[in-house]
């Protein structure tokens, strides 16, 4: 009953809150066509990804997993004309999928999308030159989170936000005997952030369509 509850209110809460949208169905529907996973934010946590962005007034974000682009629409909309959004994407064909639904969306001139490892994306970005970047989003390989991180805050500037998704995975984040490898990066990452004196971090556990997770939220000082 408790996940159908949660569904139940996350859908109570679109009808209320989201206003309906074809650019942002159909780029799901294209997601589901191209048998891409279904792991896209939801449309809850997608319009807070665009709030937050519009929040601070960024004008240049940063990326990490693309999948269909569901997320990246959210929040390419919060940029100026001006603005530029950099996503990495290690799949190809995830990418593909992704361009068009960007291009569908207006945002092809906003985008830059760039596939490979996100790693070997993030090392050779300038944190001068491409950035410094006012949002990061990282949604990808959970087992690498601390390094994403990382290279999240080489590229920020003091006040820029730094926000990753699938932190609590479930709970298993607290169980220190698990060997899951996401569960495993996910502590890696918090106590990673915990000592690292640039940032004033917290995490918002969620509930919802997408089962129960959390976010971690960070601020470089």
């Amino acid at each position: 009953m408790t996940g159908e509850l949660w569904r139940s209110v996350d859908d109570y809460l679109d009808r209320l809150l989201i206003d309906p949208d074809p650019v942002l169905d159909a780029a799901l529907e294209a997601n589901r066509a191209g048998a891409l996973p279904s792991i896209d934010v939801s449309p809850q946590q997608g319009k807070l990804l665009h709030l937050l962005a519009c929040s601070i007034g960024a004008r240049r974000i940063l990326e990490v997993g693309t999948l269909g682009g569901y997320s990246t629409i959210w929040l390419a909309r919060a940029l100026p004309s001006d603005g530029r959004l950099i996503t990495c994407e290690i799949d190809p064909h995830r990418a593909e999928v992704a361009t068009s639904n960007i291009a569908m969306a207006g945002l092809a001139d906003v985008v830059d999308l760039r596939v490979g490892p996100a790693d070997h994306t993030l090392s050779i970005l300038d944190g001068t030159v491409d950035g410094p970047f006012d949002l990061t989003f990282i949604d990808a390989d959970k087992s690498s989170g601390t390094e994403y991180f990382e290279h999240a805050l080489r590229l920020s500037r003091p006040g820029s936000l730094i926000i990753v998704d699938n932190v609590v995975r479930g709970g298993r984040v607290v169980d220190n005997e698990t060997t899951e490898p996401t569960a495993v990066g996910s502590r890696r990452l918090a106590e990673a952030v915990a000592r690292e004196k640039r940032v004033s971090a917290t995490v918002i556990q969620t509930v919802g369509t997408k089962g129960y997770d959390g976010f971690l939220l960070a601020r470089v000082e």
